[in-house]
């Protein structure tokens, strides 16, 4: 039975969860009370030192990172639908993990960490607005022409961009300006296998 540990409102526990739906795969959910500091507990961190959800384990196998995490169960289990390994194809969709690592992390995400919950120490809000305003319009622009984020059909692209995306107002960023953007939103609600988030 795989195993994911993770907190229900951390959007990086969401997108390993929306995807393992997705692929129609039974899993054992462990919560890792983040607002308690259960990930910095001795026991957690002998699993996962970085002290960060979500971590999956699949028999002798651990994961961590969303990012990580993604790409271990599209080649696992979903085969070149959700992840191909021609050179070119892969690259775009790697493409698009790095862009959640970076842009999608430093606007979006960011915000919400900052508003939702009070993470201000370490956050510069305008600068996370900023980039906030940067990727969602980029992303519109290019889901101007796309359906997907690539190709003609959903990849660990769409689950690893769409969370902090889609929950981008509790980073009081407004969706509104960006009808693309919304509209994939809406395309990955249909998905068969979408389970709904908190706030989504």
């Amino acid at each position: 039975m795989i195993k994911l540990y993770g907190h229900e409102i951390s959007g990086n526990s969401y997108k390993a969860q929306l995807l393992l739906s997705l692929l129609n795969l039974e899993y054992e959910w462990i919560k890792i009370d983040l607002l308690k500091g259960e990930q910095k507990s001795p026991e957690y961190l002998a699993m996962n030192p970085f002290g960060q959800v979500p971590l999956l384990i699949d028999g002798e196998t651990q994961v961590a990172d969303a990012q990580a995490i993604l790409v271990y169960l599209a080649r696992q289990y979903g085969g070149d639908r959700w992840l191909p390994l021609d050179a070119i194809p892969l690259s775009q969709v790697v493409r698009w993990l790095s862009t959640t690592a970076g842009e999608v992390r430093q606007g979006v995400e960011n915000a919400r960490l900052y508003h939702l919950f009070g993470a201000a120490t370490n956050i510069n809000i305008d600068r996370a607005t900023q980039k906030s305003a940067f990727i969602l319009t980029q992303l519109n622009q290019h889901l101007s022409t796309h359906t997907w984020l690539e190709f003609d059909r959903p990849t660990i692209a769409d689950i690893a961009v769409f969370p902090y995306v889609a929950l981008a107002r509790d980073g009081k960023i407004d969706l509104d300006p960006y009808p693309h953007v919304l509209a994939w939103i809406d395309r990955i609600k249909q998905l068969p296998g979408y389970i709904p988030m908190a706030g989504v």
